[in-house]
């Protein structure tokens, strides 16, 4: 979970779930380059498949300096990009806000796979490789503007608004939808995505604490054990006949 402070203020916090992913695709064709063996994509989505341009202004992707043009930058949803290549390798994904959502970009990382790791024989053409991770990201303290722009938006969790809070007029944001729809729920790789929600993600932090729990338990025990081994015997009582 990342949290950026922008420099507005309200009175609430402001939640934004989104996926960091690359999909590849192994081509069919036999006579292709060697630089050229798998197509691949990658993207910046909502959890939900919803809009981002309500909060996200462009998206720089950072590839490997052997692609042409290394620096792309996406200025409208859906935030991706496709490329051929063979090599795998670690993208780097900034992602900057609306004026009005936060004063600071977001680097992130991202590792390209373009080779299954479970599987061994021949690579199929028909499944893809996907790898995607889940990300929060937390406004404290968001202006009204936006605040009010994303009060109905289904990919911002917004809590409770506290007692006396009014929210403004709906202000415009620039470049938002201006390339028409920008959700990704029939976006031809949708098939492939993952479902991600809240209660999945607090199910796996429950389960890794309980292990966490037990594995500090059993560190105890043995360290219990080394101690009473480590401490001095006591010389054994004896009694003098006289």
């Amino acid at each position: 979970m990342v949290g950026l402070l922008p420099s507005h203020s309200a009175s609430s916090n402001l939640a934004k779930p989104l996926m960091i992913a690359t999909k590849r695709v192994q081509t069919r064709e036999l006579k292709i380059l060697r630089s050229q063996s798998h197509k691949w994509t990658v993207y910046v989505r909502g959890a939900t498949n919803e809009d981002l341009g309500a909060v996200i202004k462009h998206v720089v992707f950072q590839l490997h300096p052997s692609f042409n043009n290394p620096t792309r930058i996406v200025e409208a949803p859906p935030f991706e990009l496709s490329e051929c290549g063979w090599g795998e390798f670690e993208i780097g994904i900034s992602i900057f806000f609306h004026s009005d959502v936060c004063d600071k970009h977001l680097d992130l990382y991202h590792m390209l796979k373009l080779y299954p790791e479970d599987e061994s024989g021949p690579q199929s053409t028909k499944k893809p490789v996907v790898m995607e991770s889940y990300n929060e990201i937390v406004f404290p303290d968001p202006s009204e503007c936006f605040f009010a722009r994303v009060q109905n938006h289904p990919a911002v969790v917004v809590p409770r608004m506290p007692a006396g809070f009014s929210l403004p007029v709906l202000a415009p944001v620039e470049n938002t939808n201006e390339k028409g729809r920008g959700d990704t729920k029939d976006h031809p790789l949708s098939q492939w995505f993952l479902t991600f929600s809240a209660a999945d993600e607090l199910l796996k932090l429950a389960s890794a604490r309980q292990q966490v729990q037990a594995h500090i338990v059993k560190l105890r025990r043995e360290l219990s054990v080394i101690d009473g081994m480590s401490q001095p015997l006591k010389p054994a009582s004896s009694y003098e006949c006289t």
